[in-house]
């Protein structure tokens, strides 16, 4: 592994498919190959879209993540801000996050609706200057103020 290399790299295809689903089971998918990217989101919608002090995404290319039933039953929710959150339109269960103009080539789901063990961990939180003021993060992940591309990191 380079010194350039993510550190989840050599874990990256480790025992897939990958696979989960919503509270109510209703819709299931499935993962051949995560990305490298997986990140704690303290923003104010991801908040509120999961109920939670932040919510935690992983990353799979498009042609990597397949649903295996229910893709009928997902309800969309579109911010002002041009994104995009997915749920069961059953039980409500957050499963997808898509950026404003999203090319569609990779898809960003809730790491927490996976049911298979995974290898690969969170290797950042972002939006950290939006968190809730109840939680202090505690690891020693990098935090960025905003998203993990922004120049702006919290020490």
């Amino acid at each position: 592994m380079s010194n350039n290399a993510h550190p989840n790299a050599s874990y990256l295809s480790c025992r897939p498919p990958y696979k989960g689903q919503c509270l109510c089971g209703a819709v299931q998918y499935s993962v051949d190959a995560l990305e490298a990217k997986m990140g704690h989101c303290h923003c104010s919608m991801c908040r509120k879209f999961h109920g939670a002090a932040f919510a935690t995404y992983g990353e799979a290319k498009a042609e990597n993540f397949h649903w295996l039933s229910g893709e009928s039953l997902l309800k969309s929710y579109h911010a002002t801000n041009g994104t995009q959150r997915k749920f069961c339109g059953v039980c409500g269960s957050s499963l997808i996050f898509e950026e404003a103009n999203a090319s569609g080539a990779i898809v960003e789901f809730a790491l927490g609706t996976l049911d298979s063990d995974i290898s690969v961990k969170p290797d950042v939180h972002i939006f950290v200057g939006n968190k809730a003021s109840w939680y202090s993060v505690e690891d020693d992940l990098p935090c960025f103020h905003e998203g993990r591309d922004s120049s702006r990191e919290i020490l």
